[in-house]
């Protein structure tokens, strides 16, 4: 039995549904609208347990039924005029197709070469989009069992910046912690450094004492400490933070620009051919 017909079955009784999809391979019906075996089938993704396939059909088929109903209900209680969709159907077939063909112009024209100059030059300009909205911080972060003997000598290496502490830290942590890692030389948002600790990054900065932020529970057989080796609370964001969102405005003007060409001389050649006349 397919996973379609186990959800009908479930859902209104094996021995009808059974009769019911005999030969047409009809699932479900409402009113004079038939929905097919095929069609749910379609639906429902390879390889997923019977369990979730019924869960899945079913969904399918009541979404189908509402649908039809609502547009029943629809047919049946608005005026012809307010059934009349016409212009909203063309005015959005409009504008699908010409986003298509602009994505397309894009994508074909497009440089998504960005140099480092060029970013640099953006950010000197435009330095009051790159405001923080919260801190960033520059952090070794690790999280260990609170019974572990190297416990309490990896947080404290942890505050070197000499190369071999560096390594005998790493090599300690990737053997005793259960997560390790050094941002120490890039910023990091202080909110995702907060979900390390499982908090929010206001009570996360209040625990920090001394360079360094600890939490741990009572109940809990780890702890988490990270060590802050530079931090900036305000102002704005240092150009390395920012490279990213640089690149995405450089290409998003770069994309405007294309579309405010394509848009002239979409025009201009209307209107040197006749085909655009103004009265």
């Amino acid at each position: 039995m397919t996973a379609v017909a186990l959800a009908l079955c479930l859902f209104t009784g094996c021995q009808a549904i059974q009769s019911f999809i005999h030969d047409d391979k009809v699932v479900a019906r409402v009113g004079k609208h038939k929905l097919y075996e095929s069609e749910v089938n379609a639906y429902i993704p390879s390889g997923v347990s019977i369990a979730d396939s019924t869960n899945l059909a079913l969904q399918y088929i009541n979404t189908w039924a509402t649908d039809i109903i609502f547009a029943d209900m629809a047919q049946s209680q608005l005026s012809k005029a307010e059934r009349d969709v016409t212009a909203e159907l063309e005015a959005y077939k409009r504008d699908l197709l010409r986003f298509r063909y602009e994505q397309r112009f894009i994508g074909d024209r497009l440089d998504t070469l960005v140099t480092e100059d060029q970013m640099l030059d953006f950010y000197e300009k435009h330095k009051n989009l790159f405001t923080l909205d919260r801190p960033i911080l520059k952090v070794r972060f690790v999280d260990i069992l609170k019974n572990m003997d190297k416990k309490d000598h990896i947080i404290r290496l942890m505050s070197s910046n000499k190369p071999k502490d560096m390594e005998e830290v790493e090599g300690l942590a990737n053997k005793y912690a259960i997560k390790y890692f050094d941002k120490s030389y890039e910023w990091m948002d202080a909110a995702v450094l907060a979900r390390e600790f499982g908090t929010d990054y206001g009570q996360m900065l209040a625990k920090m004492n001394q360079s360094y932020i600890r939490m741990e529970s009572e109940d809990a057989a780890d702890i988490k400490v990270a060590y802050v080796r530079e931090i900036r609370r305000s102002g704005v964001a240092p150009f390395d933070f920012c490279t990213d969102r640089i690149r995405e405005y450089i290409l998003s003007g770069r994309k405007h620009d294309l579309l405010i060409a394509l848009e002239q001389s979409l025009l201009k050649g209307a209107s040197d051919d006749g085909q655009f006349v103004i009265y």
